[in-house]
């Protein structure tokens, strides 16, 4: 991705599974996703560090989400189907 994330944590969210502090390019992940397929932290990590490339959701971005991780949409899918704070399912 030549991409470098500079630093990441964990912590617990209510409503986000990561997110990307572009100016640090540091992430922080959903302390939850160690409940969900490998695949969907996967996907969290990939999204984010795409992050450091495009800031927004454009058409760059998911054709950068593409390149680096393709079939990402199986992960996301699964992703909103229980959405974080979600605590009556575990994989």
């Amino acid at each position: 991705m030549n991409v470098e994330v500079k630093g990441f944590g964990i912590k617990s969210m209510k409503t986000r599974w990561g997110t990307c502090n572009i100016r640090t390019q540091h992430i922080w992940l959903n302390l939850d996703l160690a409940k969900k397929p490998i695949a969907c932290l996967e996907f969290i990590v990939v999204h984010e560090m795409v992050h450091l490339l495009e800031r927004n959701h454009t058409k760059r971005f998911y054709s950068l989400m593409d390149k680096f991780l393709p079939g990402w949409r199986t992960q996301k899918d699964i992703l909103e189907k229980f959405p974080a704070g979600h605590r009556e399912w575990e994989y």
